[in-house]
């Protein structure tokens, strides 16, 4: 164990330096330092032009060719918004996370971009793409775009309480006031509010009932939004973890309620199920499990500003 004495926590977007306290431990995240990618090849459906396309996971170095549904690989606990979609026989994919040389090693880039499927050389359906890093596992091959959160399994068993979160970052945000919202099912059309880049972590204290529905109480919470580039690479950001009842605490903000949005998670009869967050914890509550993302926009499916684009690297947990 290294023990680093009056560490300064680096906050981003106006906040003042603090500290963690006298003493820390840091934990990496297995496979959280982005220098390890499994290489996926994919062949796309003849219909839609029939390409070769790479999708990237981390994981322990590899290369996967064929059309296969993914699990997550050696140990890793994360999953990302790159996916392989059957639909009616057709074999689609996205890919909005992109391994990027940094240094000696590797992090991770995300990006909001368009994806569009062309059939016969013919713009089809076109829809705006996130970039997602998270903790968790995706139910591939995807099958349909009607509630996409239920094809996620988000968040892992966890029962530790960290002081905060730290990770390396870089932004470079679209100067766009408002975000596009393009579902390929509707007439593009425009949102209000200007797209946020995020960094989402998420302590929950979780149970099931009888018929497998899944509950859970808030017990930690750290939100943090971009909407501002930065000069390079920002090291060693640190952010501190809230815990309990935050909504009155100045650093309380509305995208840091309860339910804020739908998430699923797999139950104990293999069906995914929405996770459905009813409170804030008790005092001295245990959690059991962990939600953490990254995403390149905060608006949910279908919604953001393509050329958002949010670098990660080097996560790690502080206690």
């Amino acid at each position: 164990m290294n023990y680093i004495k009056n560490i300064l926590l680096i906050l981003f977007a106006g906040s003042q330096l603090t500290t963690v306290g006298a003493q820390e431990k840091v934990v990496p995240f297995a496979f959280g330092d982005m220098d390890q990618w499994v290489v996926r090849e994919i062949s796309e459906s003849g219909i839609i032009g029939g390409n070769t396309k790479h999708l990237y996971e981390l994981g322990p170095t590899d290369t996967i060719v064929g059309n296969t549904a993914y699990k997550n690989q050696g140990g890793s606990p994360w999953a990302n918004s790159n996916v392989m979609a059957k639909v009616a026989g057709v074999v689609k994919t996205n890919t909005s996370v992109f391994p990027e040389k940094r240094g000696d090693g590797w992090c991770a880039r995300l990006e909001t971009r368009m994806e569009s499927v062309k059939v016969f050389g013919l713009v089809d359906i076109e829809v705006v793409a996130a970039g997602s890093v998270f903790l968790g596992s995706v139910h591939e091959p995807i099958k349909g775009t009607k509630n996409p959160q239920a094809m996620l399994n988000s968040g892992i068993a966890f029962t530790k309480k960290p002081k905060a979160i730290r990770f390396d970052y870089k932004v470079k945000a679209a100067l766009e006031k408002e975000r596009i919202r393009s579902t390929g099912f509707s007439r593009q059309s425009k949102v209000a509010g200007q797209d946020s880049i995020a960094a989402i972590l998420f302590l929950q204290k979780r149970w099931e009932d009888k018929q497998g529905n899944i509950y859970a109480k808030r017990v930690g919470t750290m939100v943090q939004r971009y909407t501002a580039s930065t000069d390079g690479w920002v090291n060693d950001a640190t952010y501190p973890i809230l815990y309990g009842n935050i909504t009155a605490d100045p650093a309380y903000q509305p995208y840091m309620c309860i339910q804020v949005e739908e998430r699923y998670a797999t139950n104990s009869k293999g069906e995914s199920v929405p996770i459905q967050e009813i409170g804030w914890a008790e005092e001295g509550d245990e959690p059991t499990h962990l939600i953490l993302q990254f995403t390149s926009s905060h608006g949910g499916a279908y919604i953001g500003s393509p050329g958002n684009t949010f670098w990660i690297d080097n996560v790690k947990l502080v206690y």
